[in-house]
């Protein structure tokens, strides 16, 4: 290593080199066919230390290749086994693997030990690893009695779990908190014993390969000093949590002992340290290295802090590391030197060579390992100085040299690289070879792709002998000799490095002795590599929220993609919870969905890979471990273990109360604790006893609460607080009420608490009054009327007084007597149209009896406001008048209770405002041409009126602007011609005062329709706006006489009336633009009509001819009609069809005056509108039919009535 070079870049090159020999592994080894005579090379072997479950059979692998056939045979335990002796083993044929049958009565671990198997044929023997077959064991703890474990109060303690061998180890779990640890070798250690953890279940638990086992359990007493504990005792409590009255200690080191010591690891394998101190209080451990620091990305903390883990050492991870264990009594330090070694690893390991009689050779067999691995070479399997030797061979360390070989020195070489940590065994043979023409060995035209700037290989492998030598071409031009990016190698194989796109093509291998040549083509593809062009983010998302990963990638076109998504290197199989397109969405995230994901973009040839982080965002987890200490009467100390904050820092930390006497069960706020603290003195009350428990607060929300903690029981004192909220209240004339509000549960402080009321007239001489009640109220009787007291008020229990109240003031209760005087000189200093400003002369404060409560002003209409003011010269503005009104009002005095006599009444008047709008505003289309308005006064005209504003203006062309008319008060209707028929009017109309214009009322003109009927629409002031069409409308009055009217709008409603309307809407076809074509004119329309006008006469000219042959008609030309129950049915089974011409058919379909009309009837509801016989059902549909038109007479409609069913003539047609 050179000198100047650093540890880690020395690291980095060998990485390199050793990532280098791995992939070129097999670019310089020349391959032999089958069919050619060879030394036998092993192909399949199991693993060196191989652990079998004796509940299957154990197979110990070994296959081998070569020419003939190679034999096998094993050795174990370094002795020759012969399989064929044991008849529970067998060995596979044409394959030297074992199977060995464990069955009843069968003891695996007879079959324990080294096994080696050896592959040979006549050119020699190849060797397999030592492989060692070992069977899992589960053994059976033995069943033990142990005394119980005695330990005082506050010492550490270890207890052993001793678990029998087995293999594999097994694995160890006890319980585990901060105080409690399971050690590396599966004891039980106690940072300090608490009388918390007396306790008979401490058991240690194994689980095996096939079970799991419970050693016999420790009992645990925990030893304390009365002596010692009595001096801590409180008056009528006593403080359950003897763990913080133990003597606070500075830590030590439970495990490792000591205060330094040493640990090897291998390259590789993960490093596990474990630190275990003991302390009151319990001490807190942290790492440091001494020099440099911690491998942060490798370095994993557990156990609270107990435990380092580097998942895979690297020589730079070599040092010094520091353990330090410290508590508020002071710290200590444990060093730990770790030193990293390193299993034998191939640096140059020898390959088969293929020689011709007289040829030269030589095998290479370099290793590296920490120590420095030593080299064994063997041949056939035997070590090389127990052969005999051969003169044309040479040993020179890790070089093995073969001179001018004859066709007998054909043999498999066995190469050993050992140290202390392990060995490497390779195989490599010498084949002797006759003559032969160059071959091609591999398949032909191959197809290679490859992705740009990465290395790939063509492979051509060949044969031949002598040794053909083989050279690459492309496109005709030799390859691989001028070094540059291309590398060819002796077997046959081409390096490309950094492929370029011009590196595409055909290249062709061509192989030459001179027995002849053999050539072989491959194509090279070279693709765009993929990566990933917007990576994923690192989120913090709140849990239950949605969090998403983007991922896009750019790809080569021609190579299909596949995205897949890992969470910490699991594969995540997407469910209902992950979506999957170009992001990765993760809906109600959960805390387990926190860890790292990986975005991975696979093709055939390559993968790009972006990571991102997801941390969850929750409340905190509750605190633990809960301990009380420091008591005294009115505080504790309070301790606890903060919960993991997850991602959001603890803001604070609230304690809550319970006490089992007053309120059993319910929680109580007793304070809030910034969020850096886990150690605060509680205030207390006296006589609770008092259960804790806090919740943990960060910017998500509120953690679960603590487990409560134990109880603490204070003493009893004298009340501390005085009653709230006191008062005198007078509820008659010669009483007084004093009212108070309750201590809290909290302030009780003790038991029988009761309320002491001190009371006397102020001003006076008087010795103060009391009574002891425990109620919430006293009454004083045979008081002065309105009379002020002095109250006070003090909380008393059995343990004594509380202080005294502040004197507060109470009166006695109020009176209505002849002293009562009214306001005087109430009068109207300003008014408006709405308001009105009110002055007066208050009356004496001796007159009113009581406390003033308002002056209250009156006026018609029974309007009332009061005024609460005070002062020589009071005032006040009455609000909501109406304009333009008389006004009478009078004004009174009133106390709490009563309301003095009237003040003079005095007159006076509102202002003119703007009036009201219109009653109603109708507009009418009489004619197509011209439009009709009318209108009623306001019903508030809100003074005189001067007139009414009208403006219009089109809404739905072009034309005009607005156009203002202004008429006289008295008129009330106007007509104007509309230029055509199509355009629309918006409409405004307002009433005027001398004030000014009033509130508008707005309505559009009618829609012109082709039927020509007259249309209007309307607005009234509080009822709805609707469409004139033809309707019928009836009235119930509160005496349930019923009543018709056409037009609701123009009955006013008195009393309550409910309004039944049915109207009768017309199809109308709308024009709005004046360019719409008249279908009227249109020849295609004239002519339709003309054939339908036909059509229909010859339907009535068919239906007349058949009605005039009258007669009977057999049932069943009617069979597909529903019978009528009142047909008369004749004797022979036929109707007479002339008596049903004036029915129709049943099934079908009534109008509403009970006929079915023609489509073209021009009939309407309003023609039958004063006939008394029309009448409604529940649903507003006509119950019978209309009597009559108007414009007949009685007679005239009767017979007038017929109306045949359209129905009728197509069943005549039938």
């Amino acid at each position: 290593i050179p000198a100047k070079m650093p540890s880690s870049c020395w690291m980095v090159a060998m990485a390199k080199l050793l990532l280098l020999l791995l992939l070129s592994r097999g670019l310089y080894a020349i391959e032999i066919p089958l069919d050619l005579k060879q030394p036998p090379t092993i192909t399949k072997q199991s693993v060196k230390d191989h652990i079998v479950d004796p509940r299957d059979s154990a197979v110990v692998e070994c296959e081998a290749k070569g020419n003939p056939m190679p034999v096998f045979s094993w050795r174990r335990n370094g002795k020759f086994f012969n399989p064929g002796r044991d008849p529970r083993v067998s060995m596979r044929r044409r394959s030297g693997t074992l199977d060995i049958a464990f069955y009843s009565g069968l003891d695996p671990e007879d079959y324990e030990g080294e096994y080696q198997c050896f592959a040979t044929n006549d050119f020699g023997s190849a060797v397999s690893n030592k492989i060692l077959l070992r069977v899992s064991k589960s053994p059976v703890w033995p069943k033990e009695f142990l005394e119980p474990v005695a330990v005082n109060q506050g010492l550490p303690l270890v207890l052993p779990c001793d678990p029998p061998p087995s293999v594999p180890p097994p694995h160890i779990f006890w319980m585990n908190n901060r105080r409690l640890t399971v050690g590396l070798n599966g004891d039980l250690y106690f940072s300090s014993i608490t009388v918390n953890d007396t306790r008979t279940t401490y058991s240690c638990n194994a689980r095996f390969a096939q079970t799991i086992q419970q050693k016999s359990p420790y009992t645990i007493k925990v030893l304390t000093s009365d002596t010692f504990l009595s001096s801590f005792l409180v008056i009528d409590c006593w403080f359950h949590s003897a763990a913080r009255l133990v003597a606070e200690s500075v830590p030590s080191f439970l495990f490792p002992k000591g205060t330094a010591s040493s640990k090897v690891v291998l390259r590789g394998k993960p490093l596990i340290l474990m630190c275990i101190a003991a302390g009151v209080p319990t001490p807190t451990i942290t790492w440091s290295k001494k020099v440099g620091d911690l491998p942060r990305r490798k370095l994993r903390l557990e156990n609270f802090n107990k435990t380092l883990r580097i998942t895979s050492m690297s020589d730079d991870n070599a040092g010094d590391y520091i353990c330090t264990a410290s508590n508020r009594m002071g710290a200590t330090s444990h060093t730990i030197t770790v030193r990293v070694q390193a299993t034998p690893y191939w640096a140059n390991k020898p390959e088969n060579l293929v020689l011709t009689s007289e040829d030269n050779g030589k095998l290479i067999c370099r290793a590296n390992g920490i120590p420095k691995p030593t080299i064994q070479w063997l041949v056939n399997g035997e070590p090389v100085d127990s052969v005999p030797p051969n003169p044309r061979r040479q040993v020179a360390g890790d070089t093995l040299i073969l001179r001018s070989v004859q066709i007998g020195d054909s043999a498999v070489y066995q190469c050993n690289a050992s140290n202390e940590h392990g060995y490497l065994l390779a195989n490599a043979f010498i084949s002797i070879q006759g003559e032969a023409a160059p071959r091609m060995l591999g398949p032909r035209n191959q197809l290679v792709k490859v992705m740009e700037n990465n290395r790939t290989f063509l492979y051509c492998p060949f044969f031949g002998s002598p040794l053909p030598e083989l050279r690459w071409f492309k496109d005709g031009q030799i390859v691989g000799r001028d070094g540059g990016h291309y590398k060819a190698y002796t077997n046959g194989t081409l390096e490309v490095r950094h492929a370029r796109l011009d590196d595409q093509g055909t290249y062709t291998c061509v192989a030459n002795n001179r027995l002849g040549k053999a050539e072989n083509q491959a194509r090279l593809e070279v693709k765009e590599p993929t990566r990933i062009t917007r990576p994923p983010e690192h989120l913090r998302a709140i849990r239950g929220s949605t969090a998403r990963f983007e991922c896009r990638a750019k790809h080569d076109p021609t190579l299909p993609i596949t995205v897949t998504w890992k969470r910490n290197g699991r594969l995540l199989v997407l469910g209902w919870r992950w979506k999957e397109d170009d992001f990765l969405a993760i809906s109600s995230v959960r805390r387990e969905d926190e860890g790292n994901y990986t975005c991975t973009v696979r093709t055939e040839l390559d993968r790009a890979s972006a990571s991102a982080r997801l941390v969850v965002l929750d409340r905190p987890d509750p605190p633990t471990d809960l301990e009380l200490s420091d008591p005294t009467e009115r505080s504790i100390r309070i301790t606890w273990t903060p919960g993991n904050d997850n991602h959001s820092p603890t803001k604070e930390y609230l304690v809550q109360y319970e006490e089992d006497y007053w309120e059993p069960g319910r929680w109580k706020n007793l304070s809030s604790y910034p969020g850096n603290l886990n150690s605060v003195i509680l205030p207390l009350s006296p006589f609770i006893n008092y259960q804790f428990r806090v919740y943990a607060i960060n910017a998500i929300g509120w953690s679960k609460p603590s487990r409560p903690s134990q109880r603490y029981q204070t003493s009893g004192a004298a009340p501390d607080a005085v009653p709230g909220n006191i008062r005198g209240v007078g509820t008659w004339k010669t009483r007084m009420e004093i009212r108070w509000e309750p201590l809290e549960d909290t302030q009780r402080n003790g038991p029988h608490l009761r309320y002491i009321v001190w009371w006397r007239r102020r001003d006076s001489r008087e010795e103060w009054k009391n009574i002891t009640t425990y109620w919430l109220r006293h009454i004083i009787y045979d008081t002065d009327t309105f009379t002020p007291y002095e109250i006070k008020v003090q909380a008393v229990n059995d343990f004594g007084l509380g202080p005294e109240s502040n004197v507060v003031i109470g009166y006695s209760g109020e009176d209505r007597k002849s002293r009562h005087v009214a306001p005087t000189n109430l009068r109207v200093s300003k008014t408006d149209s709405t308001k009105a400003t009110v002055h007066w002369t208050p009356v004496p404060s001796k007159t009113i009896m009581g406390l003033l409560k308002e002056y209250k002003v009156s006026t018609t209409c029974k309007k009332s406001k009061g005024f609460n003011v005070t002062g020589p010269q009071p005032w006040g503005v009455l609000t909501g008048l109406v304009p333009y009104s008389n006004y009478k009002m009078h004004m009174v005095v009133a106390n709490s209770r009563y309301e003095g006599p009237a003040s003079s009444t005095v007159e006076f008047q509102t202002k003119e405002g703007v009036p009201a709008p219109p009653r109603f505003f109708r507009i009418q289309q009489r004619h197509m041409d011209t439009l009709y308005l009318d209108w009623d006064r306001p019903a508030e005209p809100n003074g005189i009126l001067t007139g009414y504003t009208l403006k219009y203006q089109v809404v739905n062309g072009t034309r005009g602007g607005r156009t203002q008319l202004d008429f006289p008060p008295n008129t009330t209707y106007y007509s104007m011609n509309r230029p055509d028929r199509y355009t629309r009017y918006r409409f405004s109309l307002a009433a005027r005062t001398q004030v000014g214009v009033g509130e508008a009322a707005v309505e559009d003109s009618p829609l012109f329709t082709n039927e020509g009927e007259p249309t209007q629409t309307w607005w009234s002031n509080g009822l709805t706006k609707c469409e004139r069409t033809s309707c019928v409308c009836t009235r119930l009055d509160r005496s349930g006489d019923t009543n018709l009217h056409k037009d609701p709008y123009k009955s006013a409603v008195k009393g309550w009336s409910v309004y039944i309307c049915v109207c009768v809407l017309y199809f109308q076809m709308e024009a709005y633009t004046r360019e719409q074509v008249d279908i009227a004119t249109q020849g295609w329309f004239i002519g339709v009509m003309c054939a339908i006008a036909l059509l229909v006469v010859i339907l009535l000219i068919v239906c007349f001819i058949k009605k005039s042959r009258g007669g009977k008609y057999p049932v069943r030309d009617k069979k597909d009609l529903p019978l009528d129950p009142v047909d008369q049915k004749d004797q022979d089974g036929s109707f007479d069809y002339r008596d049903e011409d004036n029915k129709p058919l049943q099934g079908s379909q009534m109008s509403l005056d009970g006929m079915v009309k023609m489509q073209e009837s021009d009939d309407s509801l309003v023609d039958y509108g004063e006939g008394g016989d029309g009448q409604f059902n529940e649903d507003g549909s006509f119950i019978g039919q209309y009597a009559g038109r108007k414009d007949r007479d009685e007679n005239e409609g009767n017979l007038g009535s017929e109306a045949t069913s359209p129905v009728s003539p197509l069943y005549s047609l039938a």
